[in-house]
C-alpha cells in the first residue's frame, strides 16, 4: 500500500483504539506485521493547553516504524498550530490522520468526530489547514453518514481536493455506533470516486474478512480496530495469507509471551503499578473465551504487580 510517497509492507492497519493503542499495544501489532499503526484519538484542543495525558499518547521510540498521529478538533487554527507546535517536531510521525467518524455523544456534542460530516465547510477549512502546516501527509478518517447527511462521496472528494492523500471509511453511520453490518457497497462507491487510496474499515476480524474487505470494495487496505483487540496475531494471519505462508493459531505459549512482552513494555514506559492496571483490559480480551477465563479475569484485580499477573497466567496458559 502506498500513501503519497509512503510505501508499507502490509496493507493491514491497526485503527486508532481509544484506551487501547498505546506504546506497547502499537509495538506488539508492528511485531505480528502491522503495516501502520495509530496512536488512540487525541484533542487538538487538549494538546494546545500541553495536557499531559493528551501529550502521553504522542510518545513513540526509535523501534515504531510506521506511526501515524490520529487528531480531532473542530477549529482549524488551534489544528494547524498544534501540528506546528507539538506534530511537526516529532521526527517518528509518518502520518497525520484527522478524525471525522467518532460516534461518541461527548465528542458529537462539541461538533467534532463525525458531526463534522454534515459541516463541509468547516472540514474542507481544516483539512486545509492541517495539509498547509504538516511536514508529514494528512490523511483522514469517516464515516458513511450522520443524521440525516448521506453525501459520503461528496464528502471524501471534498476531502481529496482539500489535500488529503488517504481516506480511512468505516463504513457504518454515526446512528449504528458498532452495530449491524458495514456497508461495502458505500465504502466500494468511495473508493471509485477518488484518486487517492482507500482504506476500508468495519468488521474485519480474521483473514477471511480481511479479503472480503478487499474483494469487494477494491480498497488499497484495511483498517482493523476491535478485531486486533487481544488478538495482535491477526496482522501475522492476514500477512501469512497475503504471502502464502502457513499460519498456526496463536496457542497458550505464545499469547503468554505476547502478553508478558506487551506487560513488561508498559512497566518500562508508564511504570508498574499504571502498566498493570491497563493490561487487566488487554489480559480480559486475550483469553476471553477460553475454558475458566471467567475466574482467572476475576483473579486478576487482586493483583497488582507484574511478578503475579504473570505468574498467574503462566499457570493458566502453560
Amino acid at each position: 500500500m502506498k500513501i503519497d510517497k509512503l510505501e508499507f509492507k502490509n496493507n493491514a492497519v491497526l485503527a486508532p483504539l481509544a484506551g487501547y493503542s498505546d506504546l506497547p499495544f502499537r509495538l506488539i501489532c508492528q511485531q505480528f506485521h502491522a503495516g501502520l499503526t495509530h496512536t488512540e484519538m487525541i484533542s487538538a484542543k487538549a494538546l494546545s493547553y500541553n495536557d499531559k495525558k493528551s501529550l502521553q499518547y504522542l510518545k513513540s521510540n526509535s523501534e515504531e516504524k510506521n506511526l501515524a498521529v490520529q487528531i480531532f478538533g473542530s477549529d482549524p487554527k488551534i489544528i494547524g498550530d498544534i501540528i506546528e507546535r507539538h506534530l511537526n517536531e516529532l521526527k517518528y510521525i509518518k502520518l497525520i490522520d484527522i478524525n471525522f467518524g467518532c460516534p461518541a455523544p461527548k465528542i458529537v456534542k462539541n461538533n467534532e468526530g463525525s458531526a463534522l460530516l454534515k459541516d463541509m465547510k468547516l472540514s474542507d477549512r481544516i483539512i486545509n489547514e492541517a495539509v498547509k502546516k504538516s511536514k508529514v501527509p494528512v490523511t483522514i478518517k469517516m464515516r458513511i453518514g450522520i443524521e440525516s447527511f448521506k453525501d459520503y462521496i461528496g464528502f471524501a472528494k471534498m476531502a481529496e481536493n482539500a489535500g488529503a492523500k488517504a481516506i480511512t471509511v468505516h463504513g457504518r453511520t454515526r446512528e449504528q455506533y458498532y452495530k449491524g453490518r458495514a456497508n461495502k457497497r458505500a465504502i466500494k462507491e468511495i473508493v471509485e470516486s477518488v484518486n487517492i487510496p482507500v482504506i476500508g474499515n468495519g468488521d474485519v476480524f480474521c483473514a477471511k474478512d480481511y479479503f472480503e474487505m478487499i474483494d469487494q470494495t477494491n480498497c488499497a487496505g484495511v483498517a482493523i480496530a476491535r478485531g486486533a483487540i487481544g488478538n495482535p496475531f491477526i496482522f501475522e494471519e492476514i500477512y501469512c495469507a497475503i504471502n502464502n505462508l502457513d499460519y498456526t493459531k496463536a496457542n497458550g505459549e505464545k499469547i503468554f509471551k505476547t502478553i508478558k512482552k506487551q506487560m513488561l513494555l508498559g512497566v518500562d514506559l508508564k511504570g508498574e503499578k499504571r502498566a498493570v492496571l491497563e493490561m487487566r483490559k488487554h489480559i480480559q480480551q486475550y483469553i476471553k473465551s477460553m475454558p475458566g477465563s471467567a475466574e482467572i479475569k476475576n483473579e486478576l484485580n487482586l493483583y497488582i504487580t507484574a511478578n503475579e499477573v504473570l505468574k498467574l497466567l503462566e499457570n493458566y496458559l502453560l
